[in-house]
């Protein structure tokens, strides 16, 4: 595995040329972006989402495009906070093309994942988030071999096969 900056991670972000796959499995993350939003969110403050216009842009892009990015969520029910805030701040990114799906972690019980969250682009490269105990992103690691790309695709598959789109699913 090689290991990448962010700013090489936010390249492969735009410049896919078919289809992402995103996976999350954790139920709260930390990160830097996100947290001071979250806060307001927690305080009852509210919040425009301006800040989630440049990722909207980059979507709307890759929809005018053709192209696909797909996210799964695996949740624990009833939704941890950073669960429930995510659920609430979805809908511009959904609305921008973002195929923003939620699966109930007891669905997955039989389904093998692998052990971090990752990205697949036209798959044909992985990478995996690496995350601290705290939330925080700590690495980003990519692979090209084939096992993996298969793991991540056949993961991906399953998991997508028992997803709740966004607008239908109602947390518990």
């Amino acid at each position: 595995m090689t290991s990448i900056s962010s700013d090489e991670f936010d390249r492969l972000l735009r410049t896919f040329e078919h289809q992402s796959s995103h996976l999350e499995a954790r139920d709260s993350y930390g990160t830097s972006v996100e947290l001071p939003y979250m806060a307001k969110w927690l305080a009852g403050e509210s919040d425009d989402l301006a800040w989630l216009d440049d990722w909207c842009a980059i979507l709307r892009q890759h929809v005018a495009a053709g192209r696909t990015a797909r996210r799964a969520r695996i949740v624990s029910e009833p939704l941890s906070d950073y669960q429930r805030w995510s659920y609430s701040i979805a809908h511009p990114m959904v609305d921008a093309g973002e195929d923003i799906r939620w699966v109930p972690r007891r669905l997955v019980s039989s389904i093998g994942i692998p052990g971090n969250d990752f990205y697949l682009f036209d798959d044909h490269l992985v990478v995996f988030l690496i995350y601290s105990g705290n939330g925080l992103n700590a690495a980003y690691e990519t692979s090209t071999d084939p096992a993996d790309i298969e793991l991540c695709r056949s993961a991906f598959a399953a998991v997508w096969k028992v997803a709740v789109p966004h607008h239908g699913y109602q947390p518990a």
